[in-house]
């Protein structure tokens, strides 16, 4: 099956790489030209953990979905501010036409205090970047799409961390779970409009958020330099299947399927890509 999204318009934030670099491709390849934002810079409470993406990594992006005879509307932009988010989406619908197709994908991983010892600016960037910035995604998409008339596509990118709680991660689980009351609100409120919202909840997935020393020590605290190879074993025993990690691909092919007139009839929903980490 080809042309699952053609002639449709997605806009996807955190585009510069990993699973929003991802998403563009997988759509791309399905027909789809694509409205591509990302910070490209790295935020300093995060750094700690692993760097921003970079304008080089978005020129990637660029490059990858014109290799496959697709349009691409890329802007640095911040999800943060509201005025630049909603100046780098409306720049590319005045280009592309119109926008069909939404992927709230941006999102920063902070991690390993226990609650009570979360600090200020941890707490504050992580809600910022991964609930206030799909907020602003979604309060900028949202008035083009209900204009068009013809329907459209939500896609928040929550986690496993929004369906179950996660020891020392609470600035994460927190906004995830927060993602998933937006989709549900929005579901309800943008039904009239045939516009369907859902959230998708990767269990790890192997991008630079998680395949870097900093997780891996998360998993593996004894050991000073843990390996990919190390810490893979650990991994594996959080999910059901006998797997570390998910890669990119598995959750575009899941935003795909949200996407596209397959799912035409789901809304409001949980589309768990997670290994059966949620099960055990």
């Amino acid at each position: 099956m080809t042309g699952r999204v053609q002639g449709k318009v997605a806009f996807i934030t955190g585009a510069a790489r990993g699973q929003g670099r991802s998403h563009a491709i997988r759509l791309a390849q399905e027909g789809a030209d694509i409205i591509a934002v990302d910070l490209c810079e790295s935020i300093p409470s995060v750094d700690r953990f692993y760097p921003g993406a970079t304008e080089a990594d978005l020129a990637e992006t660029v490059k990858a979905v014109e290799a496959l005879d697709r349009r691409i509307v890329a802007t640095k932009a911040d999800v943060r501010d509201y005025p630049a988010l909603k100046a780098a989406l409306d720049d590319g619908v005045a280009q592309l036409g119109h926008v069909d197709i939404v992927s709230a994908n941006a999102g920063i991983f902070i991690f390993g205090d226990q609650t009570h010892l979360v600090s200020e600016q941890d707490w504050q960037d992580v809600t910022d970047v991964n609930q206030t910035g799909v907020w602003h995604t979604c309060k900028a998409v949202i008035p083009h799409l209900i204009e068009q008339g013809t329907g459209g596509s939500i896609i928040l990118t929550s986690s496993t961390a929004g369906l179950k709680g996660t020891p020392n991660v609470a600035p994460y689980t927190a906004t995830k779970h927060a993602v998933v009351g937006i989709m549900r609100t929005l579901a309800l409120e943008l039904a009239p409009h045939q516009i369907r919202v859902n959230t998708v909840h990767p269990t790890g997935v192997a991008t630079d958020m998680i395949l870097n020393q900093a997780t891996f020590r998360l998993f593996l605290p004894d050991v000073e330099h843990p390996t990919q190879e190390q810490a893979a074993a650990v991994f594996a025993t959080t999910n059901a299947l006998p797997v570390p990690w998910v890669e990119p691909i598995d959750i575009s092919n899941a935003v795909l399927f949200l996407a596209s007139d397959e799912a035409r009839y789901v809304t409001g929903t949980e589309l768990k890509v997670d290994a059966g980490y949620t099960i055990r």
